[in-house]
This record gives C-alpha cells, sequence and structure tokens, in this order.
C-alpha cells in the first residue's frame, strides 16, 4: 500500500510540473524550434537593443502587404503602449492576385483583419504560424461550402495562397511569436493588405483594379481606414462586422 501511494505521489507530482511548463519551454522541446532560438536569440536581442527595445516583446503585431511584398514585425511591452515597428522581413513570393480570399483553391492570398491561431513545430514548410482564415467577414462574404482554409505564415520560400518567408526569416518570427505568446498574447493580431496604401507607385497598380471592380474598392477602402488609422496612431484599431461581411471600425 505504502509502494502505491509512493507511486501515485510521484505520478501527481510529473503531472504538476508537465501542467506547470510554459508554452516557450514546450516549443523548444520540437528540433527545428530550439534550434530557432539557439541561432536567432541573441542576434533578435541586440538588434532589439540597437533600436532601443526591450527584449522579449511582450506584443507583437503583424502586417503583410501583397503587392510590395513585405512583412512588418511590431511591437511593444505594456497594452497601453504604442507599438514601435521592430523589423520588415521580404515575403518571398506570391500567388493569386490583389483582392481577398473567397473559395477553396483560388490561390489567393486573404486580405483582410486575422490573428495567429496556431503554432506548428512540425511544419513541412520549416515552421509555420497559422491565420484564423476564414474569419467572420470571410464565412459570410466566401463560397458558403468551400472557403479554403488552412492559411499559414512558414517558411520553405512556396505558396499557393500563404504568406512565404525564408526559413532564416521564420525562424525570427516564430521565435518573437512564441515569446509573445508565452508572456500571455492569446491573440497576435495579424492584418493583411493588398498594398502600402502610402505608396503611390502600388496605389496606381491598385486603381487598375479599382476602376472595373467596385466591390472591390469597397473592400479594400475598409482596410484603409484601419490601415490609416494605425499609421497615425500605431495603435490597433477596433474592427468590427456587420451582418453582411463589411468591416467597420
Amino acid at each position: 500500500m505504502k509502494r502505491l501511494v509512493v507511486i501515485v505521489l510521484i505520478l501527481l507530482g510529473a503531472g504538476k510540473i508537465f501542467a506547470q511548463q510554459s508554452f516557450l519551454e514546450n516549443q523548444k522541446m520540437f528540433p527545428k524550434v530550439g534550434e530557432a532560438y539557439r541561432e536567432k536569440e541573441e542576434l533578435l536581442k541586440k538588434e532589439f537593443e540597437k533600436k532601443g527595445l526591450a527584449y522579449p516583446a511582450k506584443y507583437i503585431f503583424i502586417r503583410s502587404f501583397k503587392l510590395d511584398s513585405e512583412m512588418e514585425i511590431w511591437v511593444k511591452n505594456s497594452a497601453s503602449d504604442s507599438f514601435r515597428l521592430f523589423k520588415s522581413y521580404r515575403v518571398c513570393t506570391l500567388s493569386g492576385k490583389m483582392g481577398p480570399k473567397r473559395k477553396e483553391g483560388d490561390r489567393q492570398v486573404p486580405e483582410g483583419f486575422y490573428y495567429i491561431n496556431d503554432f506548428n513545430p512540425n511544419s513541412n514548410y520549416h515552421l509555420s504560424l497559422g491565420i484564423n482564415y476564414p474569419n467572420y467577414s470571410d464565412r459570410i462574404l466566401s463560397d458558403q461550402k468551400n472557403p479554403g482554409g488552412e492559411i499559414y505564415i512558414h517558411g520553405n520560400c512556396i505558396t499557393v495562397g500563404c504568406i512565404p518567408l525564408t526559413d532564416e526569416f521564420i525562424d525570427e518570427v516564430y521565435v518573437l511569436a512564441v515569446n509573445a505568446k508565452n508572456a500571455g498574447q492569446d491573440f497576435i493580431p495579424v492584418h493583411v493588405f493588398p498594398v502600402k496604401f502610402n505608396n503611390q507607385g502600388s496605389m496606381n497598380y491598385l486603381g487598375t483594379f479599382t476602376l472595373t471592380d467596385s466591390s472591390s474598392k469597397q473592400f479594400w477602402t475598409e482596410l484603409r481606414s484601419a490601415y490609416d488609422y494605425f499609421e497615425k496612431h500605431h495603435k490597433l484599431p477596433v474592427v468590427l462586422v456587420d451582418a453582411k461581411g463589411k468591416y467597420v471600425l
């Protein structure tokens, strides 16, 4: 009986230790994540220090621009702080065209307001961070039976509708996201825009689509309102979705 009690206590103790294991510690147990930390963490610390930022960031915000092939990481360490730009990463390639994703197999990169909903340390594309497409707006406006899904920010520099980075870059982004999640940021926002709305060349190109597509024009006006708000305040706007799937600030 005494031996049985000891075994039970040991198992309970092991379970408690496992339960207390942090998200960071759990992720670092995976080989690719552990290697990313060994190779990137000191470099990230130095970059943060050089820019006068505290490492690790407790909050991050991701913005991606399709035509400009760019993804930005913004950071802060208090909920009341304004975001500061940490780094811009080159997006490897683009599939589809300007405009939102509306059905399975259209090869479109989504456009809109999302958050990270999955950390995949065993991805076939090195490392990957899932975004919650289809969101509430997408479920209203996209194909009701087959809207598509499984959209990720990932490595391997290839895509059929995701946001691809080099393995070197996804290592950094993944580490930053794990750190934020570990610090308590349950929802890491990801805003995906067709273009940088303050880039005149990109806007001129976008104009070739909006001239003949009024629905896209309205959709991009909604996206731009959120973009302009963040550019002015460096704080995230509150974005709601109405019954027709329209984004409303």
